[in-house]
């Protein structure tokens, strides 16, 4: 059983920042990509910032500069500090991870909950 849960999510004003966690839950995991991804209403999921098990990572370039995502193999969680923050990203944030179980042989995407991040004044 994998499950991630997001956590950080909030009210903040326009420059502010806010700082998501997101943590695999199971033993017996390999965790190949991370990564943080975004949907405002209407609009398409995009992608934010990916990192890989060997911590290369990959930003939207509306966000690099700003943010900076992080990962910790051994307590299995995925960061991503954001600073600057516009109203214009306001969305719901999402944590994904590419995860194979001990049990499975193929490789799988897991999502989170979601956590909304509000940036208004």
């Amino acid at each position: 059983q994998v499950q991630l849960v997001e956590s950080g999510g909030g009210l903040v004003q326009p420059g502010g920042s806010l700082r998501l966690s997101c943590a695999a839950s199971g033993t017996m995991l390999s965790i190949n990509k991370m990564g943080w991804y975004r949907q405002a209403p209407g609009k398409q999921r995009e992608l934010v910032a990916t990192i890989t098990s060997s911590g290369s990572t990959n930003y939207a370039d509306s966000v690099k500069g700003r943010f900076t995502i992080s990962r910790d193999n051994v307590k299995k969680t995925v960061d991503l500090q954001m600073n600057s923050l516009k109203p214009e990203e306001t969305a719901v944030y999402t944590c994904n991870a590419q995860i194979r179980p001990s049990w499975v042989f193929k490789w799988n995407d897991y999502w989170g909950q979601g956590t909304q991040v509000t940036v208004s004044s």
